[in-house]
């Protein structure tokens, strides 16, 4: 499984790179050997329904933590203060049989390491 995380459903970086290059690349991750994609998100369960419909993300799980505790229970959030207040950072995981083999977490206003393309080329 490859789950990743992003700030904020239909936030600029998250719609135009994070989400898509998961999208794209969705036949290459199950050729791999992953069963499941899933983006997580601090939004409700509608705001992220209505995100993966509008990004044509159908072979992903898009997963609300509308009240940010398992972003929170990980120790992967952030305050946004007036952006929105708590928030997950932006990261990608791949969970082998309920391990976790790899944890990329990105810098603050960084996108480099949580890409579907890095998450993909170290599997």
């Amino acid at each position: 499984m490859v789950l990743f995380a992003v700030l904020g459903a239909f936030t600029p970086t998250c719609s135009e790179s994070h989400l898509p290059g998961f999208v794209v690349l969705a036949d290459e991750f199950k050729a791999k050997g992953v069963d499941i994609i899933a983006c997580v998100s601090v939004n409700d369960a509608f705001v992220m329904k209505a995100w993966g419909d509008a990004q044509n993300a159908s072979e992903l799980m898009m997963l609300a933590d509308g009240d940010g505790s398992f972003t929170q229970a990980l120790g992967l959030e952030m305050d946004t203060a007036s952006f929105g207040g708590v928030h997950s950072q932006r990261y990608a995981m791949v969970i082998d049989n309920g391990v976790i083999s790899t944890l990329n977490v990105e810098a603050p206003k960084s996108f480099e390491v949580s890409k579907a393309e890095v998450i993909l080329a170290g599997l």
